[in-house]
């Protein structure tokens, strides 16, 4: 679809994702929510995959977690809006029949089979930076599993583009020491 406007070639790479078998894990739900904010973005924020309220709003980082990164933008002199925001897993992990509200973290599978398209994304975004949101954004891109606290603060190279590794705003939520909070605002 080369060629075509950066928002025909995200509409199409959504398309794609449904019609993919090999996406649809029987680990997975079956709702996608793929990505949001603008395709001509400096900055690419990718975190784990979706959970209850984003599975409800078919939009990535809205619930609590979400409000929490979109202040970090704001602080960052920035809007929700000029960025671009999606999560390496396009559909919320099932936890068991009762799942209600509950979510987890999407297993290496689950990112492996949903990897073609955030590299897609990246490739059409052309970001200047890629931020993961997390440990588990950072080894669905990577491969690698490495704690925050340690892959923090580092400038690295991720396919040519700068990559930077920071907490997930739900950490932040869970743990209210300020000097963890801090690390995130710096």
């Amino acid at each position: 679809y080369e060629g075509a406007a950066k928002a025909d070639q995200i509409a199409y790479l959504k398309e794609l994702i449904v019609e993919d078998d090999e996406v649809h894990l029987d680990t997975l739900l079956n709702t996608m929510v793929f990505s949001v904010g603008h395709v001509d973005a400096e900055i690419m924020f990718v975190g784990e995959a979706p959970g209850y309220e984003e599975e409800q709003q078919r939009e990535p980082f809205v619930g609590p977690a979400g409000q929490l990164l979109t202040k970090i933008i704001g602080v960052m002199g920035l809007q929700r809006e000029s960025v671009y925001i999606s999560n390496i897993c396009k559909f919320r992990p099932l936890v068991g029949p009762d799942q209600g509200t509950r979510n987890r973290k999407p297993t290496a599978e689950e990112m492996q089979a949903c990897l073609p398209y955030i590299m897609a994304e990246i490739e059409i975004v052309q970001p200047k930076v890629i931020v993961a949101l997390g440990a588990t954004g950072a080894e669905g891109l990577t491969g690698r599993q490495e704690p925050v606290g340690r892959a923090r603060g580092k400038v690295r190279s991720w396919n040519g583009l700068p990559f930077v590794v920071t907490y997930h705003p739900s950490y932040l939520l869970r743990n209210t020491d300020l000097s963890e909070r801090r690390k995130v605002w710096e």
